[in-house]
């Protein structure tokens, strides 16, 4: 028996080839951006307990790391420092010889070739945790916050960070950050804003990976979970400002926002996948209630299907791995 349909799809699915020729989306080596802590005064790696196969690395170690990505395929790290210097407003971040331009400089010195970015951010090295500079009334203060941000952008540039990647959600960070590097010679430098961040607890892990004693919540800065339209306009708003790259963060609860950005906008996106998601999966995979790498790359490929060009990931060498393998 058979029936007069109208069309039939499974007539592309039939075999593997003819699968991979109509596919709509893929995953390369190219669209991965790998995280990596740097912790000074250690000296040795500690891994971090809620996030296996993650470490903290001494900076002694750094130039290995980065070569040992780069060896796998990746072409873009992006740095957190883990600072043992910190003071109420973050100055070690824009300290010539402060710990993020260390690394900034160790990672270019080990692998000119890898994209460098710097996460631009002073929660890791604030001793209250926040993202800037904290004024009487409790609140993080937005403009106090953007000078200082100058000013670190102006020293990760002189470092010879490749690109820069704001993630405190100050209101003008882009526009401020713009300001100083085109004024000081630094206009080349492209920016990666995060520019849809949310107040998200899929962060929690994260804290663990660069030893906060944070407090509280960022829920004045950060996004609201259930804010669609205003997260559309966080990132048009940076566009406007001069970002070059928007970003979404997290990931995988966030692939509608991901969506209705890239209908707006032409600029390329990235998206974070954040330490949330990864323990999340690295729990079931442990479980063995779910294949690791399927599900990985399934989640990969929602973020493409949903508009993201670049990937921040702590799968990423795993995945440059099991893109060789085929």
């Amino acid at each position: 028996m058979s029936f007069d349909l109208p069309y039939r799809f499974r007539r592309l699915r039939r075999n593997s080839n003819i699968r991979a020729m109509v596919r709509e989306h893929s995953i390369s080596v190219d669209d991965l951006i790998l995280p990596i802590f740097v912790e000074e005064n250690i000296g040795q790696p500690v891994a971090i307990s809620s996030m296996p196969g993650v470490f903290r690395y001494p900076e002694s170690d750094l130039a290995e790391v980065v070569q040992q990505a780069y060896s796998k395929g990746i072409k873009a790290v992006i740095l957190f420092g883990v600072s043992h210097c910190k003071d109420a407003v973050g100055s070690d971040t824009w300290s010539d010889e402060g710990l993020m331009v260390r690394c900034i400089k160790a990672a270019k010195l080990a692998q000119p070739k890898m994209m460098v970015i710097s996460d631009n951010c002073f929660c890791e090295y604030t001793d209250h945790g926040h993202c800037g500079v904290i004024s009487d009334d409790g609140h993080v203060d937005n403009d106090k916050t953007l000078l200082n941000l100058q000013q670190q952008s102006l020293a990760a540039a002189r470092a010879g960070v490749d690109m820069l990647a704001p993630s405190g959600m100050m209101d003008g960070m882009i526009a401020a950050m713009r300001e100083a590097l085109d004024d000081n010679g630094f206009s080349h430098l492209p920016i990666m804003s995060y520019s849809t961040k949310f107040a998200s607890a899929f962060y929690g892990p994260f804290r663990d990976a660069v030893d906060s004693n944070f407090k509280g919540d960022r829920n004045a800065y950060q996004m609201d979970a259930a804010n669609g339209r205003e997260a559309v306009a966080e990132s048009l708003q940076d566009e406007l400002e001069g970002a070059d790259i928007l970003m979404v963060k997290p990931g995988m609860a966030y692939l509608d926002v991901l969506y209705r950005i890239r209908q707006d906008s032409s600029l390329p996106l990235a998206v974070y996948h954040v330490s949330g998601e990864y323990a999340m999966v690295k729990a079931a995979a442990a479980a063995q209630v779910i294949d690791e790498k399927a599900v990985v790359m399934e989640s990969m490929m929602a973020f493409k299907r949903a508009g993201a060009d670049l990937i921040i990931t702590y799968y990423a060498e795993d995945i440059a791995g099991w893109l060789t393998e085929g």
